[in-house]
């Protein structure tokens, strides 16, 4: 952690190297400066080659609360090695140094990044140390490690090392008193100690208690604030009680989205998720979070929505989901994908995808899943969007002529190439690497480079399937006018 050695210009910072070539700078809560300062365009970051950038304010981190920016790194640091961290500072002039030698950028690919306390052990989530998809180090291999270092710090067994999830023994740290203590893994063969991000307490647990809902809906979510009105008023017309948003660092309308559905009545949260490629490590966390409020969580995109044939003569109820959940020792339901293409869309469909959207492929692709979170296994394990269960558990399929998700995945081109530089998952090869082109999470014929292929709005068109669209027009449609049809998620 360092400071700027000048009074009110600068402010003590940690950063972490993104794989975007940006620096995450982190502002520990104890520093205290103008709340003008957190727009955009009035603080910057100070590199060691003299070179200045500028800081987006991205958000918040909780427990202790911390102001988290983020700043490309310019053309001579990216040349000049060791990377250095930066100084966060008020000004753009660069007439002060800092303080030298400054320390090097912690890496995202090896650090310890989130913390969640259950009632019986703590559980880090880590980057760097479980690489590979299906093989995992042994627990025996690691120690958590609390305090700063090995000779002044308490370490505790670890039980469980799975993709990015470690579960840890608690401490007993009657020694820190009620102090922030700094969580890490402990690598015992080299003794090496993996930098954190991440602070324990004896205090902070999950809170408990209140009445659970039956059905809640999970997803990761950034930049999506013009789809998020359509897909949860649908949901919640057929079952989903509460939406959870992992928000992956979101510059658009997101914040003024969720505000404004929460102001109609719907139950949206949303949770700072800046990490990148988490998605296998985010849904673990919302596991363990969401056990107190939810019984079941649903986990899907925000470009996916579950339909059922069988509903095209009913009425929105909440009945129509929740009526799907299994019983007895089942504790997941698998739903079958149906992918769909751009449909000679250009843009995007200003009715939202389920009117836009109306040709897709004829054999389905994928599955999503609805779990029930009492049934999820201890080491949090779970591969696209399923969930390794406990031993008496099982899984359900659903029969794709009962339920299916419409995944409205290749869009107008605009669209796809915004997702294009986006992948979410730990385990899935970027679009834009020229490696595994023939892997099914690709775009078929597309290639590794964002260039818009000829005919791309008449791609992926096998079966013209209008079934959810004619039903959410009789849900949610109403005529203005004469000619003008508009939908529900329009006009609020």
């Amino acid at each position: 952690m360092r400071v700027f050695r000048k009074p009110d210009l600068s402010i003590a910072n940690v950063s972490v190297l993104f794989p975007s070539w940006e620096a995450l700078v982190i502002v520990p809560n104890d520093v205290v400066f103008d709340r003008n300062y957190t727009t955009p365009s009035s603080l910057f970051c100070l590199f060691d080659t003299d070179e200045i950038s500028p800081a987006r304010f991205t958000g918040t981190m909780s427990f202790p609360d911390r102001n988290t920016y983020t700043c490309p790194l310019p053309k001579r640091v990216l040349r000049r090695l060791p990377f250095r961290q930066p100084v966060l500072t008020k000004t753009p002039v660069q007439s002060i140094r800092p303080v030298q030698p400054a320390p090097e950028l912690l890496r995202w690919n090896f650090i310890v990044y989130e913390i969640v306390e259950t009632e019986n052990d703590v559980v880090l989530l880590a980057k760097g140390i479980n690489n590979r998809q299906g093989v995992n180090r042994s627990p025996t291999e690691f120690r958590c490690l609390f305090g700063d270092d090995i000779v002044n710090g308490v370490t505790t067994s670890v039980t469980s090392s799975v993709q990015e999830v470690f579960r840890c023994q608690r401490p007993e740290l009657t020694e820190f008193g009620q102090n922030l203590v700094r969580v890490s893994l402990l690598i015992v063969q080299n003794k090496q100690v993996v930098p954190s991000l991440a602070y324990y307490t004896l205090q902070r647990k999950i809170a408990t208690g209140g009445t659970k809902s039956l059905l809640c809906a999970c997803t990761m979510v950034y930049n999506v604030a013009k789809f998020l009105k359509e897909w949860v008023i649908y949901h919640s017309k057929i079952g989903v009680d509460k939406f959870i948003l992992y928000d992956n660092g979101s510059d658009d309308d997101l914040g003024e989205v969720v505000n404004l559905l929460k102001s109609k009545g719907y139950d949206v949260e949303t949770r700072f998720w800046l990490w990148p490629k988490t998605q296998e490590g985010g849904f673990s966390h919302a596991v363990l979070h969401a056990k107190t409020a939810c019984c079941w969580m649903m986990f899907i995109d925000v470009d996916e929505f579950v339909y059922s044939p069988s509903w095209a003569s009913s009425k929105p109820s909440k009945s129509l989901l929740q009526s799907l959940l299994p019983t007895n020792l089942y504790g997941q339901l698998i739903i079958r994908c149906y992918e769909f293409g751009p449909s000679n869309q250009t843009t995007h469909p200003l009715a939202g995808v389920t009117q836009g959207y109306t040709c897709r492929k004829e054999i389905e692709n994928r599955h999503k899943s609805i779990v029930l979170l009492d049934a999820v296994h201890e080491s949090l394990l779970n591969v696209i969007h399923h969930f390794k269960l406990k031993d008496g558990y099982k899984s359900k399929k659903a029969n794709i002529g009962s339920v299916v998700v419409n995944h409205y995945k290749y869009q107008a081109w605009p669209e796809f190439k915004a997702k294009f530089r986006r992948r979410v998952s730990a385990y899935v090869v970027d679009w834009t690497r020229s490696v595994n082109l023939k892997s099914n999470d690709r775009a078929p014929g597309l290639g590794y480079l964002a260039v818009e292929p000829k005919g791309w709005e008449e791609r992926f068109c096998e079966v013209f399937d209008n079934r959810l669209k004619h039903l959410t027009r009789r849900w949610f449609g109403s005529r203005k006018g004469r000619s003008e049809f508009g939908m529900v998620w329009q006009n609020i």
